[in-house]
């Protein structure tokens, strides 16, 4: 969730609460927001009404982890949608331009396993493999109640080799919600780019030392 989501988890907090004839002050609510905020407003509100409907705790007012249980259950589901993303990404949009996912843990596991570009060499076999692996580290990161540093943007070959030759870098291809993407690339983190930018002028000096 975002600030732009504050207004609609209010409401939704404020109706659980009435439903079980609570009242939460704004320090409560604070704390749920900063217990709940990594996860997708649509995604804590579904998980919110499931809890209602539990015949073993339904009957009380969900806590934190409550909201998180439900939330977890469903990383499988959230790990096969992110890795449907990648896999047409990789197949429409190519390892040449760079992009932006509209979910930052995408970031963070294909940072983890290589980056953007490591995708291209995959045969037919390593990629249902790698798949595989991509779906259980998000599940591992999705199940996290903390927040991630990643690379604003994956880096793609284009911008690698401008890199390399100092010139300016293109502008990253938006992959999903347009909205949900552009918030993931402006709060990541430029350490990673600036990290990758150092191992490629180091690519470029042993290229020209070999020459």
């Amino acid at each position: 969730m975002n600030n732009d989501d504050k207004s609609r988890f209010l409401s939704i907090m404020t109706g659980i609460a009435e439903y079980y004839g609570k009242t939460l002050s704004q320090a409560v609510i604070r704390l749920y927001w900063e217990g709940l905020k990594q996860y997708d407003l649509q995604a804590v509100e579904k998980s919110l009404w499931t809890h209602t409907q539990d015949p073993d705790s339904g009957q009380f007012m969900p806590k934190i982890a409550d909201v998180a249980k439900y939330l977890k259950g469903r990383t499988t589901d959230q790990a096969a949608i992110a890795w449907s993303k990648v896999d047409k990404a990789i197949r429409y949009i190519g390892i040449y331009q760079d992009v932006v996912f509209d979910d930052a843990i995408i970031h963070k596991v294909i940072a983890d396993m290589g980056g953007w570009i490591a995708l291209g060499s995959k045969t037919d076999e390593e990629w249902i493999f790698f798949g595989n692996q991509f779906q259980t580290r998000y599940r591992g990161y999705a199940m996290k109640a903390e927040e991630i540093e990643y690379q604003s943007a994956l880096t793609g070959v284009i911008n690698m080799q401008n890199m390399q030759q100092g010139f300016k870098l293109q502008t990253p291809t938006f992959v999903g919600d347009q909205l949900k993407a552009r918030l993931v690339y402006e709060k990541g983190s430029e350490t990673a780019l600036l990290q990758m930018k150092k191992a490629s002028e180091s690519m470029l000096k042993i290229s020209n030392e070999l020459h």
